[in-house]
């Protein structure tokens, strides 16, 4: 029964219980089987099991190409409907390379990003770092360089009362040096991160990192709290047909939804991907029912950032198309 119905039935029957004051057992059995459809029916419009964020990716053409200004970024999520923000480092970097990193201009882009999400109500979640070196490396010179150059970030997103950064698996291609390099370097990285108390996680986001058993593997060498994952409902690609031509696609993919599955066990961050959508809005390529069943089978119960990159719609619309998914596909989950 849907619910204005009920509330139309609920009404009349109000009316006639007060007239006749009385009812028979019979009508009490219909009564108690309306209440249990109700109940069930309120159950599947509940709020979200999570809360919904903006990755700032998703309006990376919008910064980088139509010169949007990326500390507009907690005003558009607000407009848009969002609670948290997702940030991401490389959108920033024209202003803070020029200044060489120094500790004046990561406060201003502290002081500017706090600002702007306290006038806008929203909560500063988390930072995905990318450029910083490679913390899988098999250069032990170069991952130490790499894991200090994120020290940086990691005050950055103490200071904006983030939980977390994000980073990235690169380096090695070897399976086994791979595996090693990146205990070595996430552990060096989160020693630092649990002083500051900040999360150091890592994202299924292309080459070795994208094998999900071989990342949970990692996190579970690594063994430390404040290091996990941010599972990403789409990043699955482990080896391109062309490394240099993004375009050409990917030659070997992991299992979806395996992935998700094997990576929500140290998630601490979800990612929902988006490219296309058929005409009932739904993804062309990702069971948005099918992932979220799985996130809420993992346990988690925190935020889901919306990460829109496809061309069909414009960035906002795909935001948009992307959200209005989320939840509703979260109506259809047991």
């Amino acid at each position: 029964m849907k619910r204005r119905n009920f509330i139309r039935n609920s009404a009349g029957a109000g009316i006639g219980f007060s007239l006749l004051g009385i009812y028979s057992c019979r009508d009490a059995k219909k009564d108690v089987k309306k209440e249990e459809a109700v109940e069930e029916n309120v159950l599947k419009t509940a709020t979200p099991f999570f809360k919904l964020s903006l990755a700032q990716w998703s309006i990376h053409n919008m910064i980088n190409s139509d010169g949007v200004d990326p500390y507009t970024f907690a005003e558009k999520a607000k407009n848009w409907g969002f609670e948290g923000l997702e940030y991401v480092s490389q959108l920033y970097d024209k202003e803070l390379e020029a200044a060489n990193y120094s500790k004046e201009a990561m406060q201003s882009f502290v002081d500017k990003c706090n600002a702007e999400a306290e006038k806008h109500g929203l909560k500063n979640l988390l930072i995905m770092i990318d450029g910083q070196g490679d913390l899988a490396t098999s250069d032990p010179a170069e991952r130490k360089k790499a894991v200090e150059n994120h020290y940086k970030w990691v005050d950055a997103a103490a200071s904006m009362g983030c939980h977390a950064i994000r980073v990235n698996l690169a380096g090695s291609s070897d399976p086994v040096e791979w595996k090693a390099n990146s205990i070595d370097g996430l552990s060096m990285l989160s020693a630092y991160a649990k002083t500051k108390n900040i999360n150091i996680l890592v994202e299924n986001h292309g080459g070795l990192s994208s094998n999900a058993a071989m990342l949970s593997e990692v996190m579970t060498s690594v063994n430390m709290p404040n290091c996990g994952t941010l599972p990403d409902f789409g990043n699955f690609c482990i080896k391109r047909k062309d490394p240099k031509d993004y375009a050409a696609g990917c030659a070997e993919n992991y299992d979806i939804y395996q992935g998700v599955e094997e990576l929500m066990v140290h998630a601490k961050a979800v990612s929902a991907k988006s490219h296309n959508f058929d005409a009932n809005g739904n993804e062309t390529v990702i069971d948005y029912v099918r992932m979220l069943q799985i996130v809420k089978d993992a346990g988690y119960t925190g935020y889901i950032g919306v990460e829109y990159e496809g061309r069909e719609l414009s960035e906002e619309e795909g935001i948009i198309a992307t959200r209005d998914l989320l939840l509703r596909a979260s109506k259809e989950i047991t």
